[in-house]
């Protein structure tokens, strides 16, 4: 008896839930909670997939399983930390189930959803459940990447995702910081100018509450840099 039967059969109706994009610089990330109803062969942890088995097995599972999906978007990212961003996406997935789960396997440690369940670590290639939300996680959130392409052409989001690759870094360099990254991640940061910020702002394209938090964060950042460099020096600090 597999992992998901077990607790199936103590829990009834039990869901996987797992998460895309957390690691990236840059767009939200996402998190698919998912029912199986029927059995559907190939299922792994997504990575381990071809982008072509991914696809396949997405819309397989969009047809034959209940699916949620929730996402946290960089703003939310920016001022609740990836932490709780990632716990407010997985809540979502669950709110958007068409059914209600009474247990949930998740992939990772240390996240507690509004319905009880347990993290596994490397839970996607443990439980059917959990790759079966790994894939829909990240297929729908490749496909979000690709359509910012579109937006912004001079990134290459259709292939990095928004992960620090070496182009992606590249790309910030020369085109400057976009309002879909995450600013207080330190990569972005360091790229990032107060007249930039503001212009963000004052063009309504961040919210208040993010203008304030990433400016006090750059400030912040100043003087540590201030503080460094006369510690080099050996000069007094005040």
């Amino acid at each position: 008896m597999g992992i998901d039967e077990l607790y199936k059969k103590e829990f009834g109706i039990v869901a996987g839930v797992d998460e895309a994009g957390r690691g990236c610089l840059a767009g939200p990330v996402v998190a698919a909670a998912v029912v199986l109803e029927k059995e559907i062969e190939g299922i792994n942890d997504s990575k381990q997939l071809s982008p072509a088995k991914r696809e396949r097995l997405f819309d397989e599972i969009m047809g034959k399983a209940a699916v949620g999906i929730g996402i946290a978007s960089p703003e939310e990212i920016d001022l609740h930390n990836i932490f709780n961003a990632t716990k407010l996406a997985m809540n979502r997935a669950l709110e958007n189930l068409s059914v209600g789960p009474s247990f949930v396997l998740v992939d990772g440690k240390g996240i507690e959803l509004r319905v009880p369940g347990t993290c596994l670590v490397k839970g996607d290639q443990k439980s059917k459940l959990i790759g079966a939300a790994s894939i829909v996680a990240k297929v729908f959130r490749d496909r979000l990447m690709s359509e910012f392409h579109k937006m912004y052409p001079q990134f290459s989001f259709h292939k990095h995702k928004g992960y620090a690759t070496k182009e992606h870094l590249n790309e910030i360099r020369k085109n400057g910081v976009l309002p879909i990254h995450r600013m207080s991640f330190e990569p972005v940061l360091e790229l990032l100018t107060d007249d930039l910020l503001r212009e963000f702002f004052e063009k309504g394209l961040i919210s208040e509450n993010r203008f304030e938090h990433i400016k006090n964060l750059l400030e912040a950042k100043k003087s540590v840099v201030f503080r460094k460099e006369r510690t080099d020096h050996n000069l007094p600090l005040f």
